[in-house]
């Protein structure tokens, strides 16, 4: 099973590296809502700590949506993902597989974008570096493996690149506000203890939505 797990990821970041289509496509998105946000609002230092951060999960969800997109899409071609399914394996290393691939390649865009939010608006941010990074992987982590499951859901559909934010946002909902509000405090210079029932309805979501995908994803591919 390690192996497998192994390989999947592999193929998914040689193909990656082979294409860019992924990561380049999230980038961009990213880099113009940095440039319009910056030059449609003139924010004074009070007004960016609370519009800052949803800026940043603004740019973080639907860039990782472009990247969601895409992860299954590929394996329409030639068949691919009949192939995948004949793995010696049980199939949700499938599922596993992809939510770490996509969960790479969207931290790799979190670690370009989010200085650049900073640098672009000469933010000079003071709070917990620390609470920041740990709300920001836990919010992704829950995002993407919800995201992962219901990308492969929707790739059977003629419409799935429309089908997937259509069905992601109603239930990624809770987390987005647990993610904007303890980011919002975070800015605002709180602890852990401000920020402490946000982040555990973020974890609660995280295993939730590991566990259902997890256990679900097998009669996905059988549908």
């Amino acid at each position: 099973m390690i192996n497998a797990l192994k390989a999947v990821i592999w193929k998914d970041i040689i193909m990656e590296y082979k294409t860019k289509q992924m990561t380049s496509s999230m980038l961009v998105f990213s880099g113009l809502v940095i440039v319009i946000f910056g030059f449609a609002f003139e924010l004074s230092i009070e007004v960016l700590h609370k519009v800052l951060p949803g800026m940043i999960w603004v740019a973080m969800i639907f860039s990782s949506i472009l990247g969601l997109n895409r992860s299954f899409m590929l394996e329409k071609n030639n068949d691919c993902m009949q192939g995948m399914l004949l793995l010696p394996c049980d199939r949700t290393i499938i599922f596993l597989g992809k939510f770490c691939a996509n969960f790479l390649f969207v931290l790799l865009t979190q670690i370009i974008i989010v200085p650049g939010f900073f640098v672009f608006f000469d933010y000079r941010f003071q709070g917990g570096l620390g609470l920041l990074v740990l709300i920001l992987l836990v919010g992704t982590i829950g995002f993407i493996a919800i995201g992962t499951f219901l990308a492969a859901l929707a790739s059977n559909s003629r419409m799935s690149d429309m089908l997937l934010p259509i069905i992601l946002f109603p239930i990624t909902v809770p987390l987005i506000i647990a993610g904007v509000q303890s980011t919002s405090l975070i800015f605002q210079g709180q602890g852990f203890d401000a920020i402490s029932q946000w982040f555990y309805l973020m974890l609660v979501f995280d295993v939730i939505f590991l566990v259902i995908p997890y256990m679900l994803f097998d009669y996905v591919m059988e549908v």
